[in-house]
C-alpha cells in the first residue's frame, strides 16, 4: 500500500525523518530505511533544514525511490519562487514521488550563510493549491499542463504548542481547504498540551501525526525550550538528560521518546520521528515503543 492508501484506510502511521549531509552521501539513509522498511509508512527528507546548504530533498528522496522505499518530499517556499516550486513537484512526480510535506522553511538568517537571500514568493497554502492545480492539468497561473497530470499526497504541519493557539488552528483550516490530507506536527513534549490541542483540531477529520524530537542532552532541551516556538521540554525531561552520564545518554533519550510515544499515541492517528542526525537508533525507537 502507498502512504495514501494507507492514510484512506485508517492505518496508524509512522515516518521517520532524514536529514541529508552537507556532501553526496546517501547510501547510509539507504540502508537505515531498508532496515525499517516493515515498521514505516514513509521517510521524510528535509529541504535544506535549519536554512543549512546540503544535499537535495529531491536528490535523497529519488533515491529512496529507486530503493523500493516510501519517500515524503519536504518542499519549502524560503529558496524558490513559484515556478520552481511548481517544476520541481513536476520532478518529484517524474520520478513516482507523490508525498509532499510542504512548510514556509527557517529564515536563511538561521543558518549559516547569512548572504542567502529568502524568496517567499509562496506560502505554504499557495503551495499546496499550486499542488491540486496540477492535478486539474494547469499551472497555477491557468495553463494547460501536458498528460499525464501528477497526482499527489499533500501534508502540512502545524505546532501544537503555540500560544496562543488559535493562529494555528486557523491557518490549520486554511491548510485542509488547500488540500493538506495529512498533517505532521512540530515536537511534542506535553501530554497535556497535546491533548488540549488535539480536541480542537480533531474538527477538520484529517490524520494528525504527533512529532518526536530525539533529546541529544540537556543543552539541546535547553535549547528549545528558549528558541523554539511552541516547544517546551518539561524539567524532568531536562534533569534525566542531565544525569545520565555520557555512554547512557542515547538509552535515556530512547527511554523518554518511548514514554511520550506510548502516552501520545492513543490521542492521534500517527507518529513522526525525528532523529536530528540519530537515524541510525530510530528502531531502538521503534522497538521500545512497541511498534
Amino acid at each position: 500500500m502507498t502512504f495514501k492508501e494507507k492514510i484512506k484506510a485508517g492505518k496508524f502511521l509512522v515516518t521517520v525523518e532524514f536529514g541529508p549531509e552537507k556532501g553526496t552521501e546517501t547510501q547510509p539513509f539507504i540502508d537505515i530505511g531498508a532496515s525499517l522498511a516493515s515498521r514505516v509508512d514513509g521517510f521524510n527528507v528535509t529541504d535544506l533544514q535549519s536554512a543549512v546548504m546540503r544535499l537535495g530533498s529531491l536528490a535523497l528522496c529519488i533515491k529512496l525511490k529507486e530503493a523500493g522505499l516510501e519517500p515524503i518530499l519536504q518542499m519549502t517556499c524560503r529558496d524558490r519562487n513559484r515556478l520552481a516550486l511548481q517544476s520541481d513537484l513536476l520532478s518529484a512526480a517524474a520520478f513516482g514521488i507523490e508525498n509532499v510535506l510542504a512548510l514556509t522553511g527557517d529564515h536563511p538568517m538561521l543558518g549559516d550563510d547569512h548572504a542567502a537571500k529568502p524568496v517567499f514568493d509562496y506560502d505554504t497554502v499557495q503551495l499546496l493549491d499550486a499542488a491540486r492545480k496540477m492535478e486539474q492539468g494547469q499551472d497555477a497561473a491557468g495553463n494547460k499542463l501536458a498528460e499525464p497530470f501528477p497526482h499527489f499526497c499533500l501534508g502540512a504541519v502545524v505546532n501544537p504548542g503555540a500560544d496562543p493557539l488559535e493562529p494555528q488552528l486557523i491557518k490549520m483550516e486554511k491548510k485542509v481547504a488547500a488540500g493538506a490530507e495529512f498533517f505532521q506536527t512540530q515536537a511534542v513534549y506535553e501530554v497535556d498540551t497535546f491533548e488540549k490541542f488535539i480536541r480542537q483540531a480533531e474538527q477538520f477529520q484529517v490524520p494528525i501525526m504527533v512529532g518526536i524530537v530525539l533529546l541529544k542532552n540537556a543543552g539541546m532541551a535547553k535549547y528549545m525550550n528558549e528558541h523554539v516556538s511552541g516547544v517546551h521540554v518539561p524539567d524532568n525531561y531536562i534533569k534525566r538528560m542531565a544525569d545520565a552520564p555520557k555512554e547512557q545518554r542515547v538509552a535515556e533519550s530512547i527511554a523518554i521518546a518511548s514514554e511520550l510515544i506510548g502516552k501520545l499515541k492513543g490521542m492521534c492517528r500517527g507518529v513522526h520521528i525525528m532523529p536530528i542526525g540519530w537515524e541510525r537508533h530510530c528502531g531502538k525507537v521503534l522497538d521500545a515503543a512497541g511498534l
